[in-house]
């Protein structure tokens, strides 16, 4: 793997900056009221627990891409780790995970019906957050911003809804092509068109100029996603979620479609026996599930196949007239390399 230090160690400067300007000053943090405060401290659970740091690293480095400020996107940047952080929370609750960047979901370290609370306090606070950007970028822009934000929550609701119908159905009569459009909406928009985006608009840019960071961050997405369904099956304690968890939450990654679509009728009836049992039976059956991965080297075609989109998004990162900061420039492109590339 290439050295990606010196992109690392912005990509954690700038998740600092943005997990600081939550914990200090976006999130509440004490109440005399006790449920209150538990609420308040349970608000403040999931962004107390670290990550990646991605999303907001797009949205202030393609904000200074495009020659604006850091300043002008950092409000936003923390914005969407405030997003980031109340959807998890629900997708915990609707897919059943029971880890969460090492340590117990909020739903199983508390009860479910406080944590989906919990995430619903946290949205209202995502808007409250993203209303103060008046002061720094004005009516017209901060509208802009809000309108993104509430276009990409349209897109990912509608993927997690198509993938979550999947499941609820026991439909295992899914395209490549339907996990590509699924992905694209659950993953894509959140995970990097909208970021970069919404740095540009912070910016200031021409919206012209905004359009192929939605192909670029189609593929980036995807690819991105892609990789993260193959780190669960094989990276360990280093993913941060339960190993093979996937598997276990019954989700319809590329694996597991391209996987059916290569097993024999008898290995294929077995397929569809386990994924009808309920998670606790199915914990039984996951080394099964793995040998059949394995033999059928689904995680190589994956890999490949996450490596390829990216690579593409890479060759419309650099047909963007980004027209700020070179450096920033650069950066963009090797968080995308690095997208595919991680091991965590």
């Amino acid at each position: 793997m290439a050295d990606h230090t010196l992109m690392l160690d912005e990509m954690k400067r700038v998740k600092g900056r943005a997990d600081r300007l939550i914990l200090d000053d976006l999130l509440p943090k004490s109440h005399g009221v006790q449920e209150v405060d538990l609420l308040y401290r349970m608000m403040r659970d999931y962004p107390q627990r670290g990550g990646k740091g991605m999303r907001p690293f797009l949205c202030v480095t393609s904000c200074r891409a495009f020659g604006g400020e850091e300043e002008e996107a950092i409000l936003t940047a923390a914005s969407l780790e405030l997003f980031q952080n109340w959807i998890l929370i629900h997708d915990d609750i609707e897919d059943g995970s029971e880890m969460r960047r090492g340590a117990p979901s909020l739903h199983r370290k508390y009860d479910w019906t406080l944590a989906l609370n919990a995430g619903d306090a946290l949205h209202a606070q995502m808007w409250h957050a993203l209303v103060k950007n008046r002061e720094r970028l004005g009516e017209a822009r901060t509208l802009d911003i809000m309108e993104e934000f509430a276009h990409m929550i349209h897109e990912t609701t509608q993927g997690q809804h198509m993938e979550l119908g999947w499941v609820v159905g026991k439909n295992w009569q899914i395209t490549e092509d339907d996990y590509y459009v699924m992905c694209t909406k659950k993953t894509a928009w959140y995970t990097a068109i909208s970021p970069m985006r919404l740095g540009g608009i912070a910016a200031g840019a021409d919206r012209e100029k905004l359009k192929p960071l939605v192909d670029a961050g189609t593929k980036l997405g995807v690819g991105f996603q892609i990789h993260d369904d193959v780190l669960n099956l094989s990276a360990g304690s280093k993913y941060g979620k339960q190993s093979a968890d996937d598997l276990l939450e019954g989700k319809r990654t590329l694996i597991l479609i391209k996987l059916l679509a290569s097993l024999t009728r008898d290995e294929k009836n077995r397929f569809v026996e386990i994924f009808s049992m309920s998670r606790a039976e199915r914990k039984e059956h996951v080394d099964e599930l793995l040998a059949l991965i394995e033999k059928y080297k689904v995680l190589t075609y994956a890999s490949e196949r996450s490596d390829t989109l990216v690579s593409q998004a890479i060759s419309i990162l650099r047909t963007v007239q980004w027209g700020g900061n070179p450096q920033a420039v650069q950066l963009i492109e090797e968080l995308a390399r690095f997208a595919i590339e991680r091991d965590w």
